[in-house]
């Protein structure tokens, strides 16, 4: 499906407000997400069949001709074969009439997005871990979403109304005057709108195609390097020298004490247990919603904090410097992952890299073998080893003594003269990545063997020539500067 283009001028942007509805609103809410889960199952369902069914006659010895057609996972293909199904089929045929069918049509194209997205994996050609195959969506798990794209979609000229496809007028919980000016003089128009259950509460998301002018930035030819880290939220450093600390709020933290009296009151009720068919009871019930609401606190919070320090980094420097940090692989420590996690390291670079695009900014990805906290910003030496105990960078060269997070700060932003013209957005998978001018062109510790066996090599053992060894101190034939 060919994919949607703004206007020369305009950019796609979305405005999410919070939904107030009254009883029947929220059951009908319910029950066009329900379609949408229904029909992304029956998809599944649908296309699997054929797969095992050919599995069962290759295994009979039929020939390679007489074995059943597989069946199309393309959108127009599901929405052919479910409006076939929908009349006779016993799990729609009562029902089906009730909700709008955008809702159905949302689960057929997110389960033709799945399929496509397990196909592109398995032939190498979609970035990133490996997609298994498409299952099923539990009830219990699934996320209440659904997408309008046709019919009545608006905002309500008395600014604390939407309308939507057969969920009639639904009042908002805040104004929705920002979108609604912006519609009436003909600078914002309306493509679709995405209902969805988050947080204990309702919103409605608008994708619209809004003329925007690029804001100038208050220090365009400026660039500023972004240190991340748990003690630290943000260390920032710019090419004029200044150094700013930016420190973690640790919301998490603070809500730890209310969290354990909240889940001590969940255990104590009875809640659902699916093998032996117990529903929780109203008590259980009742605890668990205020578990959830500390939950939610706490992620309203973190939210709110990351927006405000995005916004005002970009709004101030014409190019950003960030790491391309492996959060997932650094989730797997035991010891930082729920600080790591609550800090939102992924949710910083993801901002960035949109805001910076809004201002006409870029934003420039250092490598992630770059040595930024190992390489003094003084002289360019490298040292080989620099737990992360140690605080303090010293140079052994020039005496240079700083703060660890500064001095990675300090390189980042000297990283920003050496990198490509361009664009630099992080996000974009066509952007050149920063190259290693330190000569950290590799991991600077001995690879261990690999426990898990590997393809032609029997117990994934490391040969002899694959092995990597420390690497020592060494000194940068010309350091980078700032600007």
């Amino acid at each position: 499906m060919k994919k949607f283009q703004p206007q020369p001028g305009f950019v796609v942007q979305a405005y999410r407000f919070a939904l107030d509805p009254n009883a029947a609103q929220e059951a009908a809410l319910r029950s066009h997400c329900g379609a949408a889960r229904a029909a992304y199952n029956w998809a599944v369902g649908w296309v699997t069949a054929s797969w095992w069914q050919r599995r069962a006659e290759e295994s009979y010895g039929v020939p390679e001709a007489d074995l059943t057609q597989w069946r199309p996972w393309s959108l127009p293909a599901l929405r052919k074969a479910f409006n076939a199904a929908k009349h006779t089929d016993p799990r729609f045929a009562s029902w089906w009439e009730e909700n709008s069918k955008e809702a159905y049509s949302t689960g057929l194209a997110n389960a033709a997005a799945a399929f496509d997205n397990y196909a592109k994996s398995k032939q190498g050609k979609r970035r990133g871990r490996t997609v298994g195959m498409p299952r099923f969506k539990p009830k219990r798990k699934a996320r209440l979403s659904c997408r309008f794209t046709t019919g009545t979609i608006r905002a309500d000229a008395d600014g604390r109304h939407v309308t939507l496809p057969r969920l009639g007028t639904i009042r908002t919980h805040e104004p929705t005057g920002k979108l609604l000016a912006r519609v009436q003089a003909g600078t914002a128009r309306i493509l679709s709108a995405t209902v969805r259950h988050e947080r204990g509460r309702w919103f409605v998301s608008f994708q619209t195609e809004v003329r925007r002018d690029l804001v100038r930035v208050a220090r365009p030819g400026v660039a500023v390097g972004i240190d991340l880290g748990v003690k630290t939220l943000a260390v920032m450093a710019d090419s004029a020298g200044e150094i700013r600390e930016i420190p973690n709020p640790r919301h998490l933290d603070g809500a730890l004490k209310q969290l354990r009296r909240t889940s001590r009151a969940v255990s104590r009720r009875r809640g659902p247990d699916r093998r032996r068919g117990q529903q929780p009871s109203k008590r259980w019930e009742k605890a668990n919603a205020a578990r959830n609401r500390v939950h939610h606190r706490v992620a309203n919070l973190r939210e709110d904090a990351l927006h405000k320090l995005t916004t005002k980094v970009t709004a101030e420097y014409g190019t950003v410097v960030v790491e391309d940090l492996n959060v997932a692989g650094m989730l797997r420590n035991r010891r930082l992952a729920r600080r790591i996690a609550d800090a939102g390291f992924g949710e910083i670079r993801r901002q960035l890299a949109y805001k910076t695009r809004r201002n006409g900014c870029r934003t420039v990805a250092a490598d992630r073998w770059f040595p930024s906290s190992k390489t003094c910003s003084g002289c360019g030496a490298v040292k080989a080893k620099l737990p992360l105990h140690i605080r303090t960078f010293a140079c052994d060269g020039c005496g240079l003594v700083i703060d660890r997070d500064a001095n990675a700060a300090l390189n980042l932003a000297a990283l920003a003269a050496a990198a490509v013209t361009g664009t630099g957005v992080a996000a974009d998978q066509d952007t050149p990545k920063v190259s290693k001018p330190r000569g950290a062109d590799q991991k600077t510790r001995t690879t261990r063997p690999r426990r898990k066996a590997t393809a032609g090599r029997a117990g994934g053992t490391t040969l002899p020539h694959q092995q990597q060894t420390e690497a020592r101190d060494r000194t940068q034939a010309e350091a980078l500067t700032l600007w």
